[in-house]
């Protein structure tokens, strides 16, 4: 089986609780293509980053994963994903610098059937009704299917958006050209104060829905602006989706930071979400690049189930 192929989602029955009401029927994981990463990308090194990015010839998998939340009042994502364009257009990264980085830091391997809109219709769902898209961090491979949902209100976080305004965000791969285009729809979010006993430890949260069942917090480490969503649904496990806060749960769970990010500031959030998975025992954390995610959502959404 094929990187794309094991983090492909795929279209299942809606659940008893949707039937009797409840906001969500389902969480499924898609693919937008697999790359490779070094390996002290992924796990952590103490060489500094500009070593191992230059000289490493360590490569591990990279799956590219969105999530698609079935909610009653229209179907939302979390991510869109890359943007094929980034191997068959020459000068998709702007800068030359980039360009001759990202073939030091990234292997990727991508086709046109591995476009956002490509995969969601794979799954049952016209792009044009995606009305809200939730975008854990601004990095050029969560924000590369932006266009192909071009309907949806984009959420991020305003301490991610102002990163825009700061010189030279291209130097931490948030690039404007691919963010500011035509017809986006950006709406920063900002998070609240909540008595919610799960949520509070984050310091607020953003109600996507009103309802209470998607709920953004901030997660910040990986990027300052970092946030990751928490669906709950009656009569299944809920679901955090963590973005690249780490490249797999089981990194998170395990305190292992990545190559990258801010160490000492994803400790702490890792603490948070490890004091989450205590009190929701079910809790199933998914990250954006865990080749893991799609077995381990099929194998816990079920638990709780009445």
């Amino acid at each position: 089986m094929t990187q794309t192929e094991s983090s492909a989602g795929e279209t299942g029955p809606e659940s008893e609780a949707q039937e009797a009401g409840a906001p969500i029927s389902g969480v499924e994981v898609l693919s937008t293509g697999w790359g490779e990463q070094h390996k002290e990308h992924r796990f952590g090194s103490r060489m500094p980053r500009t070593i191992w990015a230059l000289l490493s010839r360590s490569w591990v998998p990279l799956p590219i994963n969105v999530f698609l939340i079935r909610h009653r009042d229209g179907p939302v994502l979390f991510d869109t994903g890359l943007d094929p364009a980034i191997l068959s257009d020459p000068n998709y990264i702007s800068q030359w610098i980039g360009r001759v980085l990202l073939r030091r830091i990234f292997r990727f391997h991508i086709t046109e059937s591995d476009r956002l809109g490509a995969q969601l219709d794979k799954a049952g769902v016209a792009p044009a009704d995606i009305a809200k898209t939730v975008i854990s961090h601004l990095h050029f491979d969560h924000v590369g299917g932006i266009a192909d949902v071009s309907n949806a209100d984009l959420l991020v976080s305003e301490r991610e958006w102002a990163q825009l305004s700061e010189p030279h965000p291209e130097h931490e791969w948030i690039l404007k050209e691919h963010i500011l285009i035509p017809d986006a729809k950006w709406r920063p979010i900002s998070f609240v104060p909540t008595e919610d006993p799960l949520l509070k430890r984050f310091g607020g949260a953003h109600d996507v829905m009103g309802d209470g069942s998607i709920m953004a917090i901030p997660t910040s480490g990986h990027t300052p602006g970092s946030l990751s969503v928490l669906v709950r649904s009656d009569g299944h496990a809920p679901v955090l989706l963590i973005g690249d806060l780490a490249y797999a749960a089981d990194l998170l769970m395990e305190d292992r930071v990545p190559g990258t990010g801010d160490a000492a500031q994803l400790r702490e959030t890792y603490a948070k979400v490890r004091a989450l998975k205590a009190d929701l025992p079910d809790l199933i954390v998914l990250a954006s690049h865990d080749a893991g995610a799609r077995d381990a959502l099929a194998a816990g959404w079920a638990v709780g189930r009445g």
